[in-house]
């Protein structure tokens, strides 16, 4: 192929399979695009747009492409015509000056149309070798005008590597092609340019789009026998690809309003804030909290005296639910905030705690409107009231420390009072206690006291631990 040279741009059928579904659509298509460009019967009007430094020669907008479609094929529905003018526009026919990305707006979107040298209906599928040439007669033009994107520029790599005895024949091919384009008007040229590069997006898409020459009837027949599949040099198969539907086109329904924009914002901002982990980094904190209560897990490690979920005996839970926690119980204290909270012995030695430091009123606080959401729902309204006075009125006999935020909208959700009114003050106490009481709690020494009491009795040797009292009684 050669697309570079001009003369031999021009139509060209290399045996067309008439009958086949594939050109039955082509020819349908070919005729609308022949219409559309007739001056003398209608069509649409293609002109030269000034810009600021130059001229845009051939050019038509998205909105003369769908208003001719809708008065010339009975189309009631712009979203109808927008979508036809899509499939038109994925197959290469029409094709927009600005992106790589084939399909119809309803807007002032510059179009042009496709020569007939590059209508699928001359059948003749483009290699890698040609769209090398492309890419590397590209690279030899106007820099500024016909930059390689990233992706054509690892495209372009990758060829020259498999490619490489030929490279040089490559090189040669691009370099008449360039010489010969020089030659030509430099309209004219930009035109060509254009339409050369609206060829290759639709054999070689930009990655995201679909490619929608991937399925003709000869493609399908060797989709059967996937012995005859061959590789190409991206590393996938060309000819074994699943069909994809055509390109999706843009359908403005109706304006993008004000809201539209803060739902986007606000979705935006919650992606942004989305705490995401490595699966390697969730996998080691699984292991790492496994190996944590392995010996709390009475499946996993045998629990002394026996195992309540496998025999009949109950007695590890009474002692796991009795006022004298075992150094197990009190070593799991220290694992996190949470562990304290919801053992009731904890919650109690914590409780000590903070009234030796002037603040049980944090926990007294959260412990209430955990209480609230389990009240029946005639009562919400007065206990709402009472742990308002109580903890958050002006003058409160166990006032806490809030922060203004949580302090205004507690004020407001207690004017309508319910379960979760005080969400939010109750979120910022829990994380006040964990972050600075809790630390301090472990580091106490009523906390070290009550672990290194549960451990003398087992490190003394000849002193016998209640644990070990209650085994010798049962085994009696």
């Amino acid at each position: 192929m050669a697309q570079g040279s001009g003369d031999q741009r021009a139509v060209g059928i290399a045996d067309p399979e008439e009958s086949s579904p594939n050109m039955i659509v082509y020819r349908k298509i070919e005729d609308i695009i022949t219409k559309m460009q007739d001056d003398k019967t209608g069509g649409v009007p293609i002109r030269t747009v000034k810009s600021f430094l130059s001229k845009i020669p051939s050019v038509v907008t998205g909105t003369d492409i769908v208003q001719w479609l809708m008065k010339n094929l009975s189309i009631e529905d712009p979203v109808e015509a927008i979508h036809l003018g899509s499939l038109i526009a994925a197959q290469g026919y029409i094709f927009p000056i600005s992106d790589h990305v084939l399909t119809m707006k309803d807007d002032g979107t510059f179009y042009r149309f496709q020569a007939p040298y590059f209508w699928p209906s001359n059948c003749w599928e483009p290699e890698n070798t040609d769209y090398a040439i492309y890419l590397c007669k590209r690279t030899m033009q106007n820099k500024a005008r016909l930059e390689l994107a990233d992706y054509e520029a690892e495209n372009l790599a990758r060829l020259q590597r498999a490619f490489a005895r030929k490279w040089e024949f490559i090189f040669m091919q691009a370099e008449a092609q360039v010489k010969i384009d020089r030659k030509k008007d430099k309209t004219e040229r930009k035109i060509l340019d254009s339409q050369e590069r609206a060829f290759w997006d639709v054999h070689r898409p930009v990655p995201g789009c679909v490619n929608t020459t991937e399925m003709d009837i000869r493609k399908c027949r060797r989709l059967k026998n996937p012995q005859k599949v061959k590789k190409s040099v991206y590393g996938v198969t060309e000819e074994s690809q699943s069909q994809s539907p055509v390109h999706i086109p843009s359908q403005p329904i109706r304006k993008t309003t004000k809201e539209d924009i803060q739902k986007q914002i606000t979705f935006l901002n919650a992606q942004i804030d989305r705490h995401c982990l490595k699966m390697s980094k969730v996998a080691e904190s699984l292991i790492a909290y496994t190996e944590q209560y392995v010996e709390y897990d009475p499946l996993i490690t045998p629990a002394e005296p026996s195992n309540p979920w496998i025999s009949d005996d109950i007695t590890l839970w009474d002692i796991e639910m009795s006022k004298e926690p075992s150094q197990q119980r009190v070593k799991r204290w220290g694992f996190s905030f949470d562990e304290v909270l919801k053992d009731q012995v904890g919650r109690d030695q914590f409780r000590r705690f903070l009234e030796s430091e002037f603040s049980s009123e944090n926990l007294r606080f959260w412990l209430a409107v955990q209480d609230l959401k389990k009240q029946p729902l005639q009562d919400v309204a007065k206990r709402v009231e009472e742990i308002w006075q109580e903890f958050l009125a002006p003058g409160a006999p166990s006032a806490i420390n809030l922060d203004s935020h949580s302090y205004e909208i507690t004020s407001q959700n207690v004017k309508d009072g319910g379960r979760y009114t005080f969400e939010d003050a109750q979120e910022h106490i829990y994380k006040l206690m964990k972050s600075d009481s809790y630390a301090r709690f472990l580091r106490s020494n009523a906390y070290q006291d009550l672990l290194l009491a549960k451990k003398k009795p087992e490190s003394e040797p000849g002193r016998r631990t209640s644990l070990e009292k209650f085994t010798r009684s049962v085994g009696r």
